[in-house]
């Protein structure tokens, strides 16, 4: 009856308003109907198609905020990771929009890759078919999410159009010396008949997809020359325009390590590439240099300590041995030592260990030689014959990029038996995938055959490894701002405007392998001129998994569902399994279908509606922390949105009522009662504004609002119906609301705009004629004041209250000033004892001076007699 009740009173809405505005007109007007889940699908409905209707201006750049979440593997179906990453950098985008940015907030698909090709083969239809049905299917639930991305730039990594230019960009890296081919020992899937990188394989050797136990394999690979930059991607890690990277900054410092040595590209006469690395450079000028090799290199094919083959020495012209033996101390992580008898006795000893003393001629005398001289020749030899000779860790590796399977961009090389490796010209740019799905194997090698670019020779064969997904996702970033351009990668004009990206969004679980690789390339195309910057990404925000609740037997370790589990002390986590009452185990993991703990977000959208689920996806926890998804606290929001609805329902039969008696709106109770929502309003837009813009805790951001609200509702009925005050406030907490439920924000401003306005409608208020999303954020009024907060050493010392017209315009020099003028502020601050300062300005919000000084302990004669508190070391 109350569903039928609804619907007549949506149908006869419908009827009574027809106005200028679409986007004004919602989709009820019914009064006191609580806020059923009929009425929020209703609701969600109605505004799905008015919500996303702002779009990036590419010819005004000026005020650019360009959002980027990283974008997923097109598995099908979003899942409640999902729904959390593109949530956020939704609610951002909005914020942004809202405060007048230019806002760049596109999306696409990671799509190429192993699980699609495994899908392909367990289901006998084309790589190219599954990933296209999946790219639809999870787009619609983007748009059903509400996520306001820009589909004018979508891309996906397996189009034609996005992987031609991924092979320029190889043959960028190519052509530069940046990209070699050589043998090297991989981890071999023996299932999945590919390479992994050593991140994908498990602390028991198992293939981290397949489960098979990983072999290794002497195989020849494609690498990318990283090292080459590792010292300035660790110096990048210093740039004061990262922001909020936090302890990501050290992942890439582990990760790159400490660049104190520096690597050379030695050919071997085995016509093998040879990493060496060294500390000492210099030390290849010693004519009777050698090298030694750990006895399980990969070139080791015969007997411990035997001469297998040489290298030449570039900087002497003579030949070195490679030697096989563990004796030497070996760099870490390092397989390759470089030992020089005339300049290191120890080397000399392991020389005559190893019987090369027919090798050496020690009588060679570098006492006059000095040893900065020797290595800058070295140095400067190395950069001029392309040998290397960049300062790097002895641990960091380059890029294997080579994969050996079909659902990939093929490495745009072509092998012929007279010219080697010979790059595909541009004007033949894209290489392309066979047309149907080809397994590497002997039988299907004519498909690779090509004639040679160079020679012309017929039986010349293209490579038939592609890359590795990491390649394509490298550098996307940079497409979504051209996705159209199909004369060159990307518009260099445009990137200098756009770049670098102001908030990157992502799990932390790509922190190490996918950051470092963006960076790199971000880096490349700096050096060619291509991109402004170094760094892709100014402000990072790392948003943590979804945690579901999990339940395993104990002993045999067997996941359980929920249902199956009988609660014992709910406080202790203590359960037993109802059939057989063995003891179970609960915890909260990573969601996943294995662990029997995954949520669909589609079941929570029937049951819950869209904007509750962002709402509970955003609220208790910050972005940064994992989110344990339970049931038990979605009643905070539900209850929340209640309030809201009825508060709104309120106001409008307030305003609508027949005025039948006058308030004065001038006497004192009145204006109490406006100052008090003056102060609400004010504090509340301040809280929930640094957490949009500048903490991104939008949780606390949650908290706030829900404050502003409880503040709403206890405000009496005749301040509802006659105060400006109020309808301000109103009016500004459905703008908050607006980026993180658009939808129900959305109605309640529908709602809001048709009730009697006492508020004069000036630009610096509201636009009554437009809805929510295109409303301008909330500012916090001149006249209130805010806070410069004093830290000494970090410690709050105390919060000097300034109007926010002044505080706008405070300087460094200024805040010292007032920090100085206030008694709060100790003695020990003016005696010159100071070691620095450090001033941030939230315009328009707060500021905050802290301030660094030396420890000294400060002892008063009767200090400890009289029981004063002046005694001890200063914070």
């Amino acid at each position: 009856m109350q569903i039928l009740l609804q619907l007549k009173s949506l149908r006869r809405f419908t009827n009574l308003f027809e106005r200028r505005w679409i986007s004004q007109s919602g989709c009820s007007d019914i009064k006191d109907v609580e806020l059923s889940q009929e009425l929020k699908h209703c609701i969600e409905t109605h505004w799905r198609k008015h919500i996303n209707q702002q779009q990036f201006n590419d010819k005004s750049l000026d005020n650019k905020f360009y959002v980027l979440s990283m974008f997923p593997y097109p598995s099908g179906n979003l899942h409640m990771g999902h729904v959390r990453v593109y949530t956020i950098s939704d609610a951002i985008a909005r914020f942004q929009r809202m405060c007048g940015k230019n806002v760049f907030h596109p999306m696409g698909w990671d799509s190429f890759g192993l699980p699609a090709e495994n899908a392909a083969i367990q289901r006998g239809i084309e790589p190219k078919i599954w990933t296209e049905q999946n790219i639809a299917q999870m787009k619609q639930q983007l748009i059903d999410l509400g996520c306001s991305f820009d589909w004018s730039r979508e891309l996906s990594t397996c189009s034609l159009d996005y992987y031609k230019w991924t092979q320029k960009l190889f043959l960028m890296l190519y052509h530069k010396g940046m990209a070699y081919q050589n043998e090297a020992l991989v981890n071999w899937d023996p299932v999945d008949e590919t390479v992994l990188a050593d991140e994908q394989v498990d602390n028991n050797g198992c293939s981290w997809r397949s489960g098979a136990k990983v072999e290794k394999r002497l195989l020849r690979q494609w690498f990318v020359k990283t090292t080459a930059y590792a010292k300035q991607l660790l110096e990048g890690l210093d740039d004061p325009m990262l922001k909020d990277w936090r302890d990501i900054i050290n992942l890439q410092r582990h990760w790159i390590g400490q660049c104190d040595g520096y690597s050379f590209q030695l050919l071997t006469s085995g016509s093998n590439y040879l990493r060496v690395w060294t500390a000492q450079p210099e030390h290849f000028k010693d004519p009777n240099a050698f090298v030694v090799l750990k006895s399980q290199h990969y070139l080791g094919k015969e007997q411990e300590n035997e001469v297998h083959m040489t290298v030449e020495n570039p900087f002497t012209g003579t030949i070195m041995p490679l030697i096989f033996s563990d004796e030497p101390a070996f760099p870490d992580k390092c397989d390759v030592y470089l030992a020089a008898p005339n300049f290191r006795e120890k080397d000399e000893e392991l020389q005559r260990a190893l019987n090369l003393s027919f090798f050496a001629d020690n009588e060679f005398n570098f006492e006059n030689l000095k040893m900065e001289n020797l290595r800058k020749e070295v140095l400067e030899t190395a950069e001029r014959l392309k040998l290397g000779g960049y300062s790097v860790s002895s641990k960091l590796q380059d890029w294997l990029i080579s994969r050996q399977r079909y659902w990939g961009t093929p490495i745009p090389i072509v092998h012929c038996d007279k010219c080697g490796a010979v790059p595909v010209p541009d004007d033949q740019l894209p290489v392309r995938l066979p047309e149907t799905y080809v397994f590497k194997s002997k039988d299907v090698f004519d498909i690779f055959q090509c004639s040679c670019p160079k020679c012309g020779n017929a039986s010349a064969h293209r490579e038939t490894d592609t890359m590795d997904t990491f390649v394509d996702s490298s550098w996307y970033y940079l497409r979504y701002l051209d996705a159209c351009n199909n004369h060159e990668i990307f518009d260099k004009n445009l990137a200098h405007q756009c770049m670098p990206v102001d908030l990157y969004i992502g799990g932390k679980e790509h922190a190490v392998l996918h950051l470092y690789y963006a960076r790199f390339i971000n880096h490349f195309l700096h050096s060619q001129g291509l991109v402004p910057r170094k760094e892709p990404f100014a402000r990072l925000l790392v948003q943590g998994m979804v945690m579901g609740r999990s339940y395993r037997v104990r002993g045999s370790g067997r996941y359980v569902q929920e249902h199956e589990v009988e609660i014992v002390n709910a406080k202790r986590n203590q359960a037993i399994l109802k059939e057989t009452k063995e003891a179970v185990v609960i915890s909260w993991e990573k969601m996943s279908k294995s662990k029997m703990n995954g949520v669909d977000p589609a079941d929570m959208f029937r049951e819950y509606g869209i904007d509750t689920t962002r709402l509970i996806i955003l609220a208790d926890v910050a972005p940064t922390s994992h989110r344990n998804w339970s049931s038990e606290t979605f009643p905070g929001i539900l209850n929340w949105q209640k309030r809201l609805w009825r508060i709104i329902n309120e106001f409008y039969e307030l305003r609508s009522s027949p005025e039948s008696s006058q308030v004065d709106v001038n006497s004192t109770e009145f204006k109490v009662e406006e100052e008090k929502l003056f102060d609400a309003r004010n504090f509340y837009v301040k809280g929930v504004t640094f957490n949009f813009r500048h903490a991104y805790q939008l949780s606390v951001a949650i908290s706030k609002m829900q404050g502003l609200t409880n503040s709403l509702k206890r405000v009496p009925k005749f301040i509802q119906r006659f105060s400006k005050e109020y309808e301000q406030t109103l009016a500004a907490q459905l703008i908050m609301l607006a980026p993180m439920a658009p939808h129900f924000a959305c109605e309640l401003w529908s709602k809001f705009v048709l009730a009697p306005k006492r508020l004069n409608t000036s630009p610096a208020h509201f636009n009554w004629e437009t809805d929510v999303l295109l409303q301008r954020w909330p500012e916090i009024d001149q006249q209130y004041k805010v806070g410069l907060t004093v830290k000494v050493n970090g410690f709050e010392n105390c919060v000097i209250k300034i109007a926010r017209s002044h505080i706008d315009n405070v300087t460094h020099n200024d805040a010292l000033d007032l920090a100085f003028n206030t008694d709060s502020v100790t003695s020990y601050l003016i005696d010159k004892r100071i070691r620095t300062t450090n001033f941030v300005l939230y315009p328009g919000i707060a500021a905050i001076l802290n301030i660094y000084v030396d420890k000294v302990k400060e002892e008063k004669p009767n200090s400890r007699a009289t029981g004063s508190k002046e005694g001890g070391t200063t914070a």
